[in-house]
C-alpha cells in the first residue's frame, strides 16, 4: 500500500471534521489532551500506532480508511485486505452462501462497499427479467439496476418513495466514508429520471418503505433488511453486507412460493 501524499495530522482533522467533533470533544473521548491532539493534528507531534488506533476507533473510521491513517503515520496496515475468494475467508464466505439459501424463496444479496453484487440467491434472478443486458454484466451495482430507467424502475410503483430511501442511505454511506467511487455514484443517480414530487403527503407513515414491484405474479410488497459482520478485522468482511428482503403482506409471500417453484421446475 502506498503512502498517501497527505500528512496524518491533516486526515485526522479531516475525520474528526466529519464527525462534526470539537477537538476538546474527540479529546475527552480519546482520554488525551486538547492540547495533545492539536499538536497530533498539526504535526507537531507524532501519533504512536496505538493512538491513532484510538482515535480511529472513536471517530468510527472504516478499516480501509484506518489503514490509510496508519500508512500516512509510517506504521504497517493493521487490517488484512483479501478478496472474498481466498482461502484464509472461506468459511465467512461460505457462511454468506448459506445465509443467502436459507433465506429462499425470498430474495437475498451480498454486496460489497460499492454496492457491486457479489452473490445472490435463485429468488432474485426472476425478479430481474426484462432489465437491459448491459445492467446485468459484472460487476452488477444493485443501486443502478434499481433506479436505472432501463433496469427495475419503471416496475418499481413507488419510484418516489424507494428512490428517496437510496438516495438517502447513499448519502449516509457517503458523509460516513467520504468514498470517492460513492461520491460518483450518487452524482449519477441523483441525474437519473425522477417521478414528479405527490400533491400532498399521505395522511399516514408506513412504519417502513417497501420496495412494491411490479412482476409477472402481481406486485410484489418487499421489506428490506440489511446485515452485516459484527466483528470483523479483514476489510472486505467489514465492508460487505447482506441485503435481504421479506414479504410485507401474504399476497407477496404466496408470489413468492410461486415464483420459486417456477425457477425450480425451470
Amino acid at each position: 500500500m502506498s503512502s498517501p501524499a497527505r500528512p496524518v495530522g491533516e486526515l485526522l482533522r479531516e475525520w474528526r471534521q466529519r464527525r462534526r467533533l470539537s477537538q476538546l470533544d474527540l479529546a475527552c473521548e480519546a482520554g488525551i489532551s486538547q492540547r495533545h491532539l492539536s499538536c497530533l493534528e498539526s504535526g507537531r507531534a507524532r501519533p504512536s500506532r496505538g493512538m491513532l488506533l484510538r482515535l480511529a476507533e472513536r471517530l468510527e473510521v472504516p478499516l480501509r480508511e484506518r489503514n490509510l491513517l496508519l500508512v500516512a503515520a509510517g506504521f504497517a496496515p493493521a487490517f488484512a485486505q483479501r478478496a472474498l475468494g481466498d482461502a484464509a475467508l472461506r468459511g465467512a464466505q461460505e457462511a454468506v452462501l448459506r445465509l443467502l439459501a436459507a433465506h429462499e424463496p425470498w430474495p437475498a444479496l451480498a454486496l460489497d462497499r460499492h454496492w457491486s453484487v457479489v452473490a445472490t440467491n435463485r429468488a432474485v434472478p426472476p425478479l430481474l427479467a426484462g432489465c437491459a443486458p448491459e445492467l446485468l454484466r459484472p460487476p452488477v451495482n444493485a443501486l443502478r439496476l434499481s433506479l436505472h430507467p432501463g433496469g427495475l424502475a419503471p416496475r418499481i410503483r413507488n419510484l418516489g418513495e424507494w428512490r428517496a430511501h437510496l438516495l438517502e442511505r447513499l448519502r449516509r454511506q457517503v458523509e460516513a466514508t467520504a468514498d470517492a467511487a460513492l461520491i460518483a455514484l450518487l452524482e449519477e443517480l441523483r441525474r437519473y429520471p425522477a417521478p414528479p414530487a405527490p400533491a400532498a403527503a399521505p395522511p399516514e407513515l408506513p412504519p417502513a418503505v417497501p420496495l412494491r414491484l411490479a412482476t409477472a405474479e402481481g406486485t410484489l410488497a418487499l421489506l428490506s433488511a440489511t446485515t452485516v459482520f459484527g466483528t470483523p478485522l479483514d476489510v472486505t468482511l467489514a465492508e460487505l453486507m447482506l441485503e435481504t428482503f421479506l414479504p410485507a403482506d401474504a399476497a407477496t409471500a404466496a408470489a413468492l412460493h410461486r415464483l420459486a417453484g417456477e425457477g425450480q421446475a425451470a
